[in-house]
């Protein structure tokens, strides 16, 4: 994906480790675009294959629906030539999940990642309707996000080839369940139709032995060449059965890598990022910066992590 293109993505190019990158704020809390630029092209300098925005971790719920399309035209103008640049399709309302694909696409966005409906929880058929008109609503390539400890919604394997069966459109899975087992079970159903993507940051490596292609990564915010130095040792000791040097880079980022899968994740993560001076901790209400016992724990976790840093 060195060489992106206006022309929207293929199963092919869903793999490799894509940042789900946060948003950063000025002082007054409006969106800083120039880091915002400098960020993603820091990270794709080191290796990532794509940028996702403006996901949880990029506390999307907060952001205006110009907001978004400002920030799409940004990440578009700094790196969208060299990788794609996919848009996260989350709304309460299926009429503004639609528009948002849309005008994504308009502002040069190459991929969707497309979520389940903000709040409302329905039956199959109801969240079915709701992904079918997003996936009908451009042709460019999709990525289905199942993540039902966040949004309450789980959507089966059986679900998903039911889908893949009928939006050609449809070319990758980010399972965040952190049930490894969804994996396989997703392969077991429908062969290779699909590329599967690691959703949550301390399962890597386990979802690339269960034969993910890719990594929707949050730590990557503040670590990128770690990131992808382990996806990439993942990668190849899944082929070669030589575990080794990929489960000593995991141990030590494996305490950061924890930070992605709790509640405060986006404050905990733009912390990292402040620590190690490629950005800064302030989130939107109602998020309000770490305090406390809380703020002191993660800084001893995040100081560690830095001492401790592998040599290049």
């Amino acid at each position: 994906m060195t060489n992106a293109s206006s022309q929207p993505m293929t199963k092919a190019d869903w793999q490799g480790v894509i940042p789900a990158i946060t948003t950063p704020f000025d002082a007054d809390l409006s969106i800083d675009h120039a880091f915002l630029a400098k960020h993603a092209a820091w990270m794709i300098d080191a290796g990532c294959t794509g940028i996702v925005s403006p996901g949880s971790l990029g506390e999307g719920a907060t952001l205006t629906h110009a907001e978004k399309l400002a920030i799409f035209k940004t990440l578009h103008g700094s790196v969208g030539s060299r990788a794609p640049i996919i848009a996260a399709i989350s709304a309460l309302s299926t009429a503004e999940a639609v528009q948002t694909a849309r005008d994504a696409k308009a502002a040069g966005c190459r991929g969707l990642m497309v979520l389940p409906p903000y709040v409302y929880r329905g039956e199959w058929r109801e969240t079915k309707a709701h992904f079918a008109a997003i996936l009908r609503a451009t042709d460019l390539s999709c990525m289905l996000y199942n993540n039902p400890l966040a949004y309450g919604t789980d959507v089966s394997p059986e679900q998903i080839a039911e889908l893949a069966g009928e939006f050609p459109n449809l070319h990758a899975v980010k399972e965040s369940s952190a049930d490894v087992r969804r994996l396989t079970g997703i392969r077991a159903i429908i062969g290779d139709r699909l590329a599967l993507l690691v959703g949550v940051d301390d399962l890597i490596c386990e979802g690339i032995a269960a034969g993910a292609t890719g990594w929707i990564a949050g730590l990557v915010n503040a670590y990128p060449k770690e990131s992808v130095e382990l996806f990439n040792l993942s990668r190849k000791a899944h082929q070669t059965g030589e575990w080794s040097k990929a489960f000593t880079l995991y141990r030590w980022f494996l305490p950061l890598l924890r930070l992605d899968v709790v509640p405060e994740f986006v404050h905990l993560i733009k912390l990292v990022q402040q620590e190690v001076g490629m950005g800064s901790e302030r989130v939107r209400p109602p998020r309000l910066e770490l305090a406390g016992a809380k703020r002191e724990a993660a800084l001893k976790t995040i100081r560690e992590g830095i001492k401790t840093r592998p040599a290049a």
